[in-house]
């Protein structure tokens, strides 16, 4: 497959003009395909909330797009909550979906209208109480993971079931309004029973709610929806299906507000990052190339440690079939910044300094990874065009 084909000819048009005389490395986003993906989400979950995770793409352009869509917003920071508000956010429309913040934090959201908070742990649950009184709250319940998650997400994040418990019941005894759970399935979860086996811990702790009085009614679901990368991932609509099943057989026809939190599936199809080729080496006549790109780990590819998120590659030599494995590594000096070298890219052998590379998928955790003046490299840039309107 071409990049051509894999963009689509209209979209690879566009594509084309916006890249004219471009300097790499750029991450460059066609925003039809982020008003795509967010009218596909609202298909595919009628009546959900769709509160975009700004932490996979901050980028005005994107902000603004989604404000016309009429996105809602998971907030990770005061800082997430000034932007998003600046370029056209409701108040009423924001989640600080983070469970790690400070007391004043909380107190600035407050201050700004804010009033949905994420918890999983005691001191968070008083810090909201005395920092935000009277708010919604939602308690983040710890979840296991399968195998189909490629980045994975838990340890860090929720409590487990007994806490969850425990944390709704204290929530109300300090004048909250406990609302309901959230979960994270994984980032690119490609298990559709992944939702089901988490919304088993959520019907339990429902159920405890409701012997204590509380009617819980929120089920936050996370993101975890896929970007279309190097291994292929089921379609919207078989989440979807698994979902509302999993749903139905646990709470029957009980009306719930449901909200997902995409990031990755939003932005990420909507980015091909446009990096040069810096060298090519061999370390010796029998080992593979070494293809050494102007993009690696610390400008933007964070997510290639572990070789977990495996992007599609297309080159400007992609007409030589002539191909062979090859170690992809980024320009700066820097031992760890070794892309892909357990998975071997074929790429074409003509392959040479000055020829360029594209990755596709890149528009999710990529310029907000990229570090900043690492070997004097500047971060990540992004450009922005859009196919529906050229």
């Amino acid at each position: 497959m071409s990049l051509a084909e894999h963009l689509g000819q209209r979209r690879f048009t566009a594509f084309s003009k916006a890249t004219k005389d471009i300097e790499t490395p750029c991450v460059v986003i066609d925003l039809a395909i982020v008003r795509s993906q967010f009218r596909l989400l609202a298909e595919a979950f009628p009546g959900a909330g769709i509160f975009y995770a700004v932490k996979a793409n901050p980028s005005v352009p994107i902000l603004e797009t989604l404000v016309e869509m009429g996105s809602q917003w998971d907030i990770a920071s005061r800082f997430e909550l000034d932007k998003v508000i600046k370029h056209g956010a409701k108040v009423k429309d924001i989640s600080f979906g983070n469970t790690i913040k400070k007391p004043r934090d909380i107190k600035y959201f407050y201050d700004k209208g804010v009033r949905l908070y994420a918890t999983d742990c005691e001191s968070d649950l008083k810090a909201i109480a005395e920092n935000a009184p009277g708010s919604d709250v939602y308690v983040r319940v710890l979840t296991v993971e399968s195998p189909g998650s490629a980045w994975p997400l838990s340890r860090k994040f929720g409590c487990d079931v007994n806490m969850c418990k425990t944390l709704v019941r204290q929530a109300r005894d300090l004048g909250l309004n406990p609302r309901g759970v959230s979960f994270h399935v994984g980032s690119q979860q490609s298990d559709l029973q992944s939702w089901a086996q988490a919304l088993d811990s959520v019907k339990s702790i429902f159920d405890d709610a409701s012997d204590a009085g509380i009617e819980l009614d929120l089920v936050n679901l996370g993101g975890g929806f896929p970007g279309r990368y190097l291994h292929e991932a089921p379609q919207l609509k078989e989440y979807a299906d698994a979902i509302y099943g999993a749903l139905k057989a646990r709470f029957g026809e009980r009306k719930l507000k449901i909200i997902l939190e995409p990031g990755r599936y939003m932005v990420g199809d909507a980015g091909v990052l446009v990096s040069e080729v810096v060298m090519v080496s061999r370390k010796s006549e029998d080992t593979p190339r070494w293809v050494y790109l102007d993009i690696g780990k610390f400008g933007g590819l964070v997510e290639s440690w572990g070789e977990s998120i495996k992007y599609p590659i297309y080159t400007t030599k992609d007409e030589d079939k002539n191909r062979e494995g090859v170690i992809l590594a980024g320009p700066t000096c820097d031992s760890a910044d070794i892309l892909y070298e357990k998975f071997r890219y074929q790429l074409p052998l003509s392959l040479k300094t000055g020829d360029l590379a594209y990755l596709v998928g890149t528009g999710a955790y990529t310029t907000t990874y990229s570090a900043i003046e690492f070997n004097g490299f500047p971060p990540l840039a992004a450009k922005f065009y859009d196919s529906e309107k050229q």
